[in-house]
């Protein structure tokens, strides 16, 4: 495996045309494994995005992200579409096969045996409207083994799941890191990030940190973080539109 240096040139992202992060400049190493932390609303997710070229940003550039494998947070995936478990892993095949062409032959059997993998062997054919939401993470962590990209982007994968989940897909992140993968995670377990992610991103629209997780998770920098979560405007102004998108 041998993943890109992704590189974050001064980066602005903007999230319904409000500030979400701002003036970013840094970059995630070959194979490193990065947790991305700050409070809520401090564009954590929205940064993912960017990396994943799902949102573009307002100024600044992204450059070396190459193919990459995204599970977004759950709440953000509507669970009423009669999918099932195996027909959610496949779409892990979309990229290589495309819109107008046929899946790998062997798609469907590496499909069932990423759903062995992360222990949902025998729920390929229930819809994923009617597991738990464990059961759903696994689903994905499945979806991302089929699409075996060098980069792997987790907005909070493990939220909202059991701790046997939550030890098995950890497992998972760390055969990621030992591959040689470039993971980045979304995470809010401080506890967590200082056992498990050599370095750290510490966000609050603007970058408080970047390095390793010891020199960014200090107390200096929390309160910074909280402090100025608690300053952010209930309504801030538009991002200003670039001069190029304004002419």
């Amino acid at each position: 495996m041998s993943p890109p240096e992704i590189l974050v040139s001064d980066l602005t992202v903007c999230h319904a045309r409000r500030p979400a992060v701002h003036h970013l400049s840094g970059r995630f190493a070959p194979g490193s494994l990065t947790a991305v932390v700050g409070p809520n609303g401090a564009g954590k997710s929205t940064l993912l995005r960017a990396l994943a070229g799902l949102h573009r940003p307002q100024a600044g550039r992204i450059d070396g992200v190459g193919r990459i494998a995204l599970l977004p947070q759950q709440s953000s995936i509507d669970r009423a579409f009669p999918l099932s478990c195996l027909d959610t892993v496949l779409f892990g095949s979309w990229e290589e096969a495309g819109p107008f062409r046929a899946m790998r032959r062997d798609a469907l059997a590496r499909a069932e045996a990423a759903l062995a993998a992360v222990g949902l062997r025998g729920f390929e054919r229930r819809p994923v409207g009617g597991v738990s939401a464990g059961q759903f993470q696994r689903v994905l962590f499945a979806r991302l083994l089929l699409q075996d990209a060098p980069v792997v982007l987790l907005d909070e994968p493990f939220n909202a799941v059991d701790a046997r989940t939550a030890a098995d897909l950890l497992a998972m992140v760390r055969r990621w890191h030992g591959e040689g993968r470039t993971v980045v995670a979304v995470l809010h377990d401080l506890d967590l990030v200082r056992g498990e992610f050599p370095e750290t991103l510490m966000l609050a629209r603007d970058c408080l940190g970047w390095g390793p997780t010891a020199e960014v998770l200090t107390a200096a920098n929390r309160l910074r973080a909280r402090g100025m979560a608690e300053s952010w405007a209930a309504d801030p102004e538009d991002c200003a539109r670039p001069a190029a998108a304004a002419a």
